[in-house]
């Protein structure tokens, strides 16, 4: 089957063969793609080759053969991001999200505009932490895990003063005021969820408090293998330890 004129990001090449590369492209119609990329590493082919860089959005024509299909043409649709710093290990890790936990072939429309919107927003200089935040809750929503994070997993409303643990079944659940310091680090505050809930973003302490909740669902969900760039952040880390904690 030949489909032509999909609108997709890019999110991963790596080369295949001798001349070829093996592309991950999250599509607007039919989700997360693979495919052969064949004879695009010759010198006449740069033009495909710049097409397929990582964050580009594209216009692809391609034939769907199993698993993994094979690029018949693409052509860049603008000029893709080009991040540094924090922002460069943020789309590394945006894209490392959609490639571990979005199916290939299922169709995700709400996910490709959530990678859309963060896109901009790494482009755009947004606020890293709120917009990772953002699309760590959409990307949940999208593929089917994602809770009401107005209300507790028993149907009660937040409490803005309380601290809530994300139980990845159930949705979120109040701590006591008893529990220990390690199980408090990784909940996140009444007002965080409230916020996150009405896309308001909260003061940066509540804000702060998402993160390793999040992390704790994204990990029930990613298995027992957790992802490179979390690998890669904790290094950094520890090679500066008076850096604050990077955003993902």
């Amino acid at each position: 089957m030949r489909i032509t004129d999909e609108h997709a990001f890019v999110l991963h090449t790596r080369p295949w063969r001798e001349t070829s590369l093996l592309v991950e492209v999250m599509g607007e119609t039919y989700g997360r793609i693979g495919l052969v990329a064949r004879g695009v590493q010759g010198p006449k082919r740069h033009v495909l080759r710049a097409a397929l860089q990582p964050l580009q959005r594209i216009r692809l024509d391609f034939e769907q053969r199993g698993e993994l299909g094979r690029l018949v043409a693409a052509e860049a649709l603008d000029a893709a991001p080009q991040p540094t710093g924090d922002a460069m290990l943020a789309a590394f890790y945006l894209n490392e999200l959609v490639l571990r936990l979005a199916p290939r072939n299922d169709p995700l429309p709400d996910l490709f505009e959530a990678y859309a919107r963060t896109r901009e927003g790494l482009r755009t200089g947004h606020a890293l932490a709120w917009t990772l935040r953002c699309f760590e809750r959409d990307l949940l929503d999208a593929i089917g895990f994602g809770f009401a994070l107005d209300q507790d997993g028993d149907g009660q409303p937040i409490d803005p003063a309380a601290r809530y643990r994300l139980d990845p079944e159930h949705g979120p659940r109040r701590l006591l005021s008893d529990r220990g310091h390690d199980e408090r680090s990784h909940a996140a505050t009444g007002r965080a969820l409230l916020a996150l809930a009405s896309d308001a973003p909260p003061p940066p302490d509540d804000l702060a408090s998402l993160r390793l909740a999040l992390r704790g669902v994204l990990s029930h969900h990613l298995g027992a293998r957790g992802l490179k760039s979390w690998e890669m952040i904790g290094d950094l880390n520890r090679l500066k330890p008076r850096r604050p904690p990077t955003t993902t």
